[in-house]
């Protein structure tokens, strides 16, 4: 019953356990839910205390969390003798594509403290931040250029976050247990950012016999890139390792929205884009950021759709792709949706949860295409803010075109024909010129 990471069914709770609203209570009052989500989230760490609930007679008793695996532990499970295929049974299907995105990356760490309110990260790898030696990372790169099928480029060196190495700061280190965010609203006094190693260990990869590029598709944090007064990773990552698009998670320009996901203020990525860009052309390069953005999340209205429409507009962003929110077990958004409650704060939370309205927010983030036009005309109506339809530099959609029926032959009377006189300008008489003649010589 002292097994970290299992739950256990018991008669009574543990003497120090802290106790959860109950299953009945939780059912029925959406406050409580919310109570019992904010302790779970608080106590989900290797120090967290045990949890817990009452389950009609029963009591369900949740054991704190594993401690994540040390460095020397990572690197051991590296180095068992994976395959990098798919299993045989699968060639006769046609193989599986998506292995050929991830069959030359490397995994350099495991957890995230970003912490972003729709991931539910914490609960599957915890906040606290292991990382690979660099080592381990170099050898498995080694064994990479080994492969038969390896073309000299490595696709990823990443993780749930790339650029995280260590853990966010020397107290999270020793006692692996805060109540505050590290990242958001703004960074932490104790964060400590360090792009070093992970610098150092990309120098290496690039310098290996057979390797021709080293990319980095995982999501990199953008606000801790930011925090950074050390740029020599931002300059190195744009001149060495984007292939051509950087994938970044903006998610929304509302900040209120921002907030609510637990996402650094619009600022803070319109500071990185600026940057990025500048890097770029020093560089002569022709690079690209690719945002993920998620419409509908707890805490956006029909404005705030509207805003980050604009924003997208003004910014010559086309999203090929958007993110619907919809709730995943374990997070704080889908709190926040199922409660209307900000679990944190307590606050109610306004929640958009019609396929209507979640259809029209996610509309507007595409109302570039021509098959959206109407709809985003109509929801723009609705909105009061007809001033984004028209021509101007932040208009959505143009105005509907008259609609254009058959002809009409109006039976006008004609005017009665008008007996000309003849033109008397001998000029005007003159046969046309041929090609090589000027006033009728040549």
């Amino acid at each position: 019953d002292s097994l970290k990471g299992v739950c256990i069914m018991a008669d009574q709770p543990p003497e120090n356990a802290t106790t959860l609203p109950g299953f009945d209570r939780i059912t029925q009052d959406k406050k409580a839910f919310a109570e019992a989500f904010r302790l779970e989230h608080y106590h989900q760490s290797r120090v967290g205390k045990t949890l817990a609930q009452k389950q009609r007679r029963r009591w369900l008793i949740q054991n704190p969390p594993a401690a994540p695996l040390s460095r020397e532990e990572l690197d051991s499970v590296y180095t068992l003798p994976f395959m990098r295929a798919v299993h045989p049974m699968y060639e006769d299907m046609g193989g599986v594509p998506a292995l050929e995105e991830v069959e030359f990356s490397i995994a350099h760490n495991r957890g995230c403290y970003g912490d972003c309110n729709f991931c539910a990260l914490t609960f599957h790898q915890g906040r606290e931040v292991t990382s690979r030696s660099a080592e381990s990372v170099i050898e498995e790169a080694k064994a990479m250029t080994q492969n038969p099928r390896f073309k000299g480029y490595i696709h990823d060196v990443g993780g749930p976050t790339a650029n995280f190495r260590r853990a966010s700061c020397d107290k999270q280190k020793v006692s692996g247990f805060c109540t505050r965010k590290c990242l958001t609203p703004a960074p932490c006094k104790n964060l400590v950012v360090d792009h070093s190693e992970y610098l150092s260990i990309l120098r290496r990869l690039r310098k290996l016999p057979g390797v021709k590029k080293v990319f980095i598709r995982s999501g990199v944090r953008y606000d801790y890139l930011m925090a950074d007064k050390d740029e020599s990773f931002f300059k190195e990552l744009v001149r060495h390792h984007i292939s051509g698009q950087l994938k970044v998670a903006p998610e929304h320009v509302s900040d209120h929205v921002l907030n609510l996901m637990g996402k650094p203020p619009v600022g803070v990525y319109q500071a990185f884009t600026k940057r990025f860009y500048e890097l770029t052309k020093s560089e002569g390069k022709k690079q690209y950021l690719v945002p993920y953005l998620i419409s509908s999340h707890p805490g956006s209205r029909l404005e705030d759709a509207i805003e980050l429409a604009v924003f997208l507009k003004r910014n010559h962003i086309r999203p090929e792709q958007v993110q619907d929110f919809y709730p995943t077990p374990g997070t704080a958004s889908t709190c926040m949706f199922y409660s209307g409650i900000n679990p944190f704060t307590g606050k109610p939370v306004y929640v958009p949860k019609t396929p209507e309205e979640k259809a029209e927010q996610r509309v507007l983030l595409q109302y570039y295409k021509p098959e959206n036009a109407d709809r985003v005309r109509a929801i723009l109506e609705k909105a009061g803010r007809t001033d984004l339809i028209g021509y101007g530099p932040d208009a959505l959609v143009t105005p509907r075109r008259a609609s254009s029926g058959p002809v009409r032959t109006l039976n006008l009377p004609q005017p009665k024909a008008q007996n000309r006189k003849k033109p008397t300008n001998k000029k005007a008489n003159h046969p046309p010129r041929r090609k090589g003649e000027w006033n009728g010589k040549k």
